[in-house]
């Protein structure tokens, strides 16, 4: 098990820029599948999950032509339905949840997806119900193998319908929308996802033939097509990532600049680090984030303390929460972080609570914090990374923090952000790998 040996306390500045969108491009990879045509992605993140999603495609028989870091062509005019019955894939495809991605399109154009009840981060249930309701609409079959923990899904014909989702899963939405464009028929998508990265998939998929109107709305229209083709697609800078470098550059920045962060697509994430207080300048397609000895939490009108919460776009992303968690540390004032989708990803706070921080966890969903206002800094300690996003955060808390820290189970972190750690000390941080 891989760790970080961070040496806290230093200032960091310079520039950084934001590798490709991870959620977007577990979705516009499985999208290759859809054609027999070449399919040239761009911008792609060489993170872990990525991988074993390009992996689990070259295993299945799409052919891949690497023109350069992050620069593919994805061909699936040879695809091998065996492997997909194999042990290897149903291994390979329980260590990532976005191989459920996988269902879609592999039922939309050849009539049968087998996967394993998808993994991913441990935090808390995380139900893949409307993927398959949504599938079961169009005529698919489903069949769920509780002892081996797979889900056999087969259809003879797809034909569009009209669905109102059960929640608005930004996957699952992915999935329903693979699996229509190649339908009979229209298909009318209500509650659906209509984040950045669902927005991204859908241009992609008209570039290649799909008739899908209604996009970056929660309607979806989508008119089945024959036959797809071929495209190249640019995928967006990871928003996530941006909040992340935001939060990073507000604890220990001494003047950071991230670079081609796609503004437009950022909804509402610039405004709520500003009501923690963070002064965030926008230069063309850049920000500028400079050196806060002190940032102070707004309150609402009333009085009352700030509340941060998730919620689906053009709501505040979930997977920022943790971020924006470790930066109230040091803030002054209290707000309180209501986690409303997953009950397990506020348990990080303990490592924390250990550093110094002052939190409630008062249940599963929600934490107060009350700001040290940079007056008592956060001490160091040794942790453990129980997801992506707690991971990031938990590293920003420890170069926040003056002495050595470490944090193991690294695996985590890498999962979600590419050589973190080589980018971070590029702009002065001291962050060693231990293998």
């Amino acid at each position: 098990m891989s760790s970080f040996l961070i040496e806290g306390g230093r200032l960091l500045e310079g520039e950084i820029t934001p590798q490709g969108a991870k959620n977007e491009a577990l979705q516009v990879l499985c999208a290759t599948l859809l054609s027999a045509e070449p399919v040239r992605i761009q911008n792609i993140p060489m993170i872990a999950d990525v991988q074993t999603q390009i992996d689990l495609l070259r295993r299945v028989g799409v052919r891949i032509t690497e023109h350069g870091r992050g620069d593919m062509t994805f061909q699936a005019d040879a695809i091998d339905l065996s492997f997909l019955h194999s042990e290897e894939f149903l291994q390979m495809s329980a260590r990532l949840r976005g191989s459920i991605m996988l269902v879609g399109p592999l039922v939309a154009r050849f009539g049968e997806a087998v996967i394993s009840k998808p993994g991913g981060d441990k935090i808390g249930r995380r139900r893949v119900d409307t993927h398959f309701l949504g599938m079961e609409a169009l005529g698919a079959q489903v069949k769920y193998d509780a002892d081996r923990g797979l889900f056999h899904v087969t259809a003879d014909h797809l034909k569009g319908t009209y669905m109102l989702l059960d929640e608005a899963s930004i996957t699952g939405t992915a999935n329903i929308i693979m699996a229509a464009v190649l339908a009979e028929g229209t298909t009318t998508i209500y509650n659906a996802a209509c984040e950045p990265y669902i927005q991204q998939l859908c241009r992609m998929l008209n570039s290649m033939g799909a008739r899908i109107s209604g996009i970056a709305s929660n309607l979806l229209t989508i008119e089945g097509v024959k036959s797809m083709g071929g495209t190249t697609h640019r995928i967006l800078p990871d928003m996530i990532e941006v909040g992340s470098f935001i939060g990073l550059a507000a604890m220990v920045g001494n003047g950071i600049t991230i670079k081609d962060v796609a503004y437009e697509q950022l909804g509402i994430i610039p405004h709520t680090f500003r009501r923690m207080g963070i002064t965030l300048e926008r230069r063309g397609d850049d920000i500028f984030v400079p050196r806060h000895e002190h940032y102070q939490i707004e309150s609402f009108i009333d009085g009352s303390f700030m509340t941060f919460y998730d919620a689906p776009w053009p709501g505040l992303t979930p997977d920022l929460l943790s971020v924006l968690l470790v930066v109230a540390t040091q803030a002054k004032g209290s707000v309180l972080i209501h986690q409303k989708m997953f009950e397990s990803r506020l348990f990080f706070v303990d490592h924390l609570i250990d550093m110094g921080a002052q939190i409630i966890l008062c249940d599963p969903h929600r934490a107060v914090i009350v700001g040290h206002n940079n007056e008592i800094g956060l001490r160091p300690s040794k942790m453990s990374s129980p997801d992506i996003r707690a991971g990031i955060a938990l590293l920003i808390a420890a170069l926040s923090a003056n002495g050595r820290s470490t944090i193991s189970n690294i695996q985590q972190i890498d999962r979600g952000y590419e050589t973190i750690d080589v980018r971070l000390n590029a702009l002065g941080a001291r962050i060693t790998r231990i293998d």
